[in-house]
């Protein structure tokens, strides 16, 4: 998974972090994400859930042992409608 294709992938389970927002308190937050809606990913760390804006906020995601940056604006999309986009996929 790399950063062009990891904007069509499944979210919900995957560990992220928040490595830049304009909102000071957003950065690090870190943990799973266990829900996504049009505009916000839903981060459940150790203390309880974080509701962080995609289009505010660059993501760092951990897949395996990949480190993948995504800038959130290129997430901003409803779930599943993201997931169709058009690219490189054998699935369309």
């Amino acid at each position: 998974m790399n950063p062009e294709t990891l904007p069509r992938a499944e979210l919900a389970g995957l560990h992220v972090e928040v490595v830049e927002s304009p909102n000071a308190d957003l950065v690090g937050v870190a943990g799973r994400v266990v829900d996504e809606t049009t505009n916000t990913l839903l981060v459940a760390a150790g203390s309880g859930t974080t509701m962080v804006p995609k289009s505010a906020a660059t993501f760092r995601f951990h897949v395996d042992d990949t480190r993948v940056v995504v800038e959130g604006w290129r997430l901003v999309a409803r779930p599943a409608r993201r997931t169709e986009q058009t690219g490189d996929t054998i699935w369309r």
